[in-house]
């Protein structure tokens, strides 16, 4: 196995130096707080509650998760809704018709129905396999077919790679936070190289998301929601055409340059 590959688990490209700190953010006035606990939560259960068993009980029938992602869409522009947080989308008319994998940035709990709700076709995500553990989470993932990602070992990293690069090859998009986490001061943080492997892999363009709006809305560790509107800058797809793996490290340094590039003149 190449030297590249044994260590995608643990290669990472670093955020610059001298890059801006965060603004503080503002203390959730009292009201404001009680209005979250009292009216947002409670929606935002219901509804991950209410969609969730529709779509569990599509998976007895849905083979190619088409139905349980739409129904995965109308739950996630709920939460957006519930959220009072409208999405633009920037440059839409960037993503590739195709397989891609569409590697963004991580900011917020938020940052997932953002996704769903807003990228105009079905694709599948690639999750900690961790998840698949978790009651209702774990059978949603298991039965539309989402990619797990198992961290335990740099061999079973790539194995799990390898079987997203083969979702791509089936002509599936892939999305994918290579940060691995959220992140904690809202900054773009260093990302590993798997994306960008996949991406290689399976020969199809890596496209670089940008969020913006959504460790404000909801930073990691705050359980109160501040709307605001938010951003989803798409980026100029990157061809991976004659790329080989061993190149993954270099992919993923233009991946995270451009991404840092574009969430850091946002904050300008």
């Amino acid at each position: 196995m190449p030297a590249t590959d044994q260590n995608l688990k643990n290669e990472a490209v670093t955020m610059p130096a001298g890059s801006p700190e965060p603004p503080p953010r503002r203390p959730v006035s009292w009201g404001w707080r009680w209005a979250n606990y009292l009216i947002i939560i409670p929606l935002f259960v219901l509804s991950t509650a209410a969609f969730g068993s529709i779509s569990l009980l599509c998976g007895v029938w849905d083979k190619s998760g088409r139905q349980q992602h739409a129904i995965a869409s109308l739950w996630a522009r709920s939460l957006l809704r519930i959220a009072l947080s409208p999405v633009a989308v920037e440059h839409g008319e960037r993503l590739p018709a195709g397989a891609a994998v569409y590697a963004c940035n991580h900011l917020s709990y938020y940052d997932t129905p953002v996704l769903f709700g807003r990228l105009p076709f079905q694709f599948r995500i690639l999750a900690k396999a961790g998840l698949w553990k978790v009651p209702f989470i774990g059978w949603y993932l298991n039965r539309s077919g989402q990619v797990p990602i198992d961290q335990s070992s740099a061999r079973a990293g790539v194995v799990s790679l390898a079987h997203g690069a083969r979702t791509l090859q089936a002509g599936m998009p892939l999305v994918i936070f290579p940060e691995g986490g959220r992140a904690a001061n809202g900054e773009v943080q260093a990302m590993a190289a798997g994306a960008a492997w996949m991406a290689i892999k399976a020969q199809v363009p890596l496209v670089p998301l940008t969020l913006v709006g959504t460790y404000e809305l909801l930073p990691i560790h705050v359980y109160a929601l501040r709307p605001r509107p938010l951003k989803l800058i798409v980026g100029e797809p990157i061809s991976t055409a004659g790329m080989s793996t061993r190149q993954a490290e270099e992919l993923t340094a233009r991946l995270h340059a451009v991404i840092h590039e574009t969430y850091v003149a946002e904050q300008g």
